[in-house]
């Protein structure tokens, strides 16, 4: 496994917490100190060595810059998964990913084994119209193979011309099922939120990523609600954060606050104590009006998505429903380093919900462990990994979980999760056990465990 970085065809995944911008100074005191800084100089000055022969001695005439951006990457990418370098390209990419609008395919991707990993689809793009799936292993594009790329390289041959063509070879599955997938390029403008009534006296709201637009889409969805169903006959909301990647803390904190108005949010902790952050709901930011609320999530929830799930699921403001989260609970600081040089994506602390429970390598178990019924061709080829099973991803503690089962049927009436939220929220849902639930059934009544 070389190395990982969540990237966004043509744009960097911003993940949770990115909105934070700065640099940290230490004063070195003490001579144990003076010692580490002499050690820490000894190393640069081998850097420097090393650099000086690259550049002499190396058969062709290296890139002088590339070199210097390889190092620092390399650097970068030793910490954990999600800490990386962007160029001055990257960072303008990330910062129009923050806006929700780019070009490309609509994937977010990792880097496996040498091959580019689909994290997830982001919905209505050309990657999910095609049946791109979360655990997809992209092989070639445009029979070009992708090993030997670095992540940044296979991402620029995916980019292109909107309403161009591109071809994708997929490995799906524990099998390496070879898939061929012909895509058009597009702008991306991703909706963060969707919104309809179902059963016409539940507010779904589908949130598909964490972006500048959310939190306004969200507050305008639920007053549509509530002009639309007055009083009782509103019942209350399904808020789906399926296969939602994360995306920006303060829109996520808007969204908890949309429900709750008083009490903790999320805290961040740093490496030490007085790098401690905690965020709480302002008084009468609750506009939902106390009205009950069910939140779907699976395997591809992670980030933002899980900070919201867990501030709600501790609150009791919600009910949980689905399959275990991802558990990517760290937190990444986009630290701009002047000039044309780019930035900084650094992990520099970790979530937690309001109960103090850590979301890293964990994730968020649901109130109620509801398995969809996955299609004879896409069993075994349904879940994701989770953030447990990353390299070098930071640690927590012996207990970490894999990731969980993340397929949503594309027809809602085959969604058992959204039919058990629906019964939920009208007083009719009957839990089932766990041995029940793994019984086959023709019938598309759910079937859960709490």
């Amino acid at each position: 496994m070389m190395r990982k970085a969540s990237l966004i065809i043509t744009g960097i995944v911003i993940g949770a917490g990115c909105a934070t911008l700065g640099q940290h100074a230490r004063v070195l005191i003490g001579s144990p100190a003076f010692a580490a800084a002499a050690d820490t100089y000894k190393n640069l000055s081998l850097f420097g060595d090393v650099f000086d022969k690259v550049r002499a001695d190396y058969v062709e005439r290296p890139d002088e810059q590339k070199l210097v951006e390889s190092a620092i990457n390399g650097m970068l990418t030793s910490l954990d998964p999600h800490s990386s370098y962007l160029d001055a390209k990257g960072f303008k990419d990330m910062r129009t990913q923050t806006e929700g609008k780019f070009g490309g395919l609509g994937i977010e991707v990792t880097q496996e084994d040498g091959l580019v990993k689909v994290v997830t689809p982001i919905d209505d793009t050309p990657a999910s119209k095609a049946g791109v799936m979360s655990g997809d292993l992209i092989f070639a594009i445009d029979d070009d193979n992708v090993q030997g790329l670095s992540l940044n390289q296979a991402v620029d041959k995916m980019r292109g011309q909107i309403n161009t063509p591109v071809k994708l070879t997929i490995l799906r599955g524990k099998d390496k099922e070879k898939i061929e997938v012909k895509l058009t390029r597009a702008e991306i403008h991703i909706k963060s939120v969707r919104s309809h009534k179902e059963d016409e006296d539940i507010g779904y709201i589908r949130i598909s990523q964490f972006n500048e637009e959310t939190s306004d889409g969200l507050r305008t969805a639920i007053q549509k609600f509530q002009q639309e169903m007055p009083g009782d006959k509103l019942k209350g909301y399904i808020v789906d954060l399926r296969n939602n990647p994360g995306g920006l803390l303060d829109q996520s904190i808007q969204v908890v606050n949309s429900f709750i108005d008083h009490g903790e949010i999320v805290s961040t902790r740093g490496r030490t104590a007085d790098e401690t952050q905690r965020y709480n709901a302002r008084a009468a930011g609750d506009i939902s009006r106390g009205k009950p609320v069910v939140v779907l999530i699976n395997g591809g929830s992670a980030s933002a998505s899980e900070i919201v799930a867990g501030a709600l699921q501790d609150h009791k403001r919600a009910t949980i429903l689905g399959t275990r989260s991802f558990g990517k609970g760290s937190v990444q600081t986009i630290i701009p380093l002047g000039g044309n040089n780019g930035a900084l994506r650094l992990t520099t602390a970790r979530y937690y919900t309001p109960s103090g429970r850590s979301i890293q390598a964990k994730g968020i178990d649901p109130d109620i462990n509801l398995l969809q019924d996955v299609p004879d061709e896409l069993k075994g080829k349904d879940d994701t990994k989770g953030e447990a099973s990353l390299k070098g991803h930071l640690k927590n503690g012996e207990d970490e979980k894999s990731g969980s089962q993340a397929y949503v049927p594309p027809d809602p009436k085959k969604d058992k999760q959204l039919i058990a939220a629906v019964e939920i929220l009208h007083g009719k849902f009957k839990p089932q056990s766990a041995a029940e639930q793994s019984k086959p059934s023709d019938s598309s009544k759910p079937k859960a465990s709490n």
